[in-house]
């Protein structure tokens, strides 16, 4: 599996010929949106910034799109999704959005992507997530969680990974250097992309990965 970060809450995740696109940024963004084909997408929150589809449906392939709570079967990928609430966007006095959280297996492995959660998940929710192997978590405030809030709900659900998004050109400024903080691995070098098989995550118990966009 090779996970590359484009950005934002933007994602490729490629196994085999296998691709997915997780939040897509949209062309309509003020954000760098990228463009590949994927067979896959999934959108936490409707907007902008996370609903680009169009920019995954490229090179003859025409995703399959989830945008909803539910259970999904797609090439034998099993897709969960999870509602929540999101604040991203948000203008003051309105309710917030929907967020659906995915837990996706595939591999022999199982990714959860939180989305643009907004505050901690329900037990009800955190029941229905397995074991989590991947967990990608928002850290950047202003209508997600906050770095502290972000890595003790990260913390509490035992991945062995966990991937912080929602920095840089969105959110806190000093988002990434507080998530890292409150982990105690103030000092961790982003890489440009993870590539993970199962036997990699022997032994890993809630380690920070940083992925530079690309």
């Amino acid at each position: 599996m090779v996970i590359t970060y484009l950005g934002a809450e933007f994602f490729k995740v490629q196994f085999g010929d296998a691709v997915l696109a997780f939040n897509p940024i949209s062309k309509d963004s003020k954000l760098k949106s990228s463009r590949f084909g994927s067979d896959i997408a999934l959108i936490t929150v409707n907007d902008k910034d996370m609903n680009g589809v169009d920019m995954v449906a490229h090179g003859g392939k025409e995703p399959f799109v989830i945008r909803t709570p539910g259970e999904f079967e797609i090439k034998g990928i099993f897709v969960k999704g999870i509602a929540g609430e999101s604040e991203y966007g948000v203008g003051k006095g309105e309710p917030p959005r929907i967020n659906t959280s995915y837990l996706v297996s595939l591999e022999n492995m199982n990714i959860c992507f939180l989305g643009a959660l907004s505050k901690d998940m329900t037990n009800e929710a955190k029941e229905a997530i397995d074991e989590v192997d991947i967990l990608f978590v928002p850290i950047g405030g202003e209508g997600v969680l906050t770095p502290s809030d972000a890595y003790k709900l990260a913390v509490s659900l035992e991945p062995k990974i966990i991937i912080p998004m929602h920095y840089g050109d969105v959110g806190m400024s000093n988002a990434l250097k507080l998530f890292l903080k409150e982990g105690g691995v103030e000092g961790a070098k982003a890489v440009d992309k993870l590539t993970i098989k199962k036997k990699d995550l022997e032994g890993k118990e809630g380690e920070i990965v940083v992925l530079d966009a690309v």
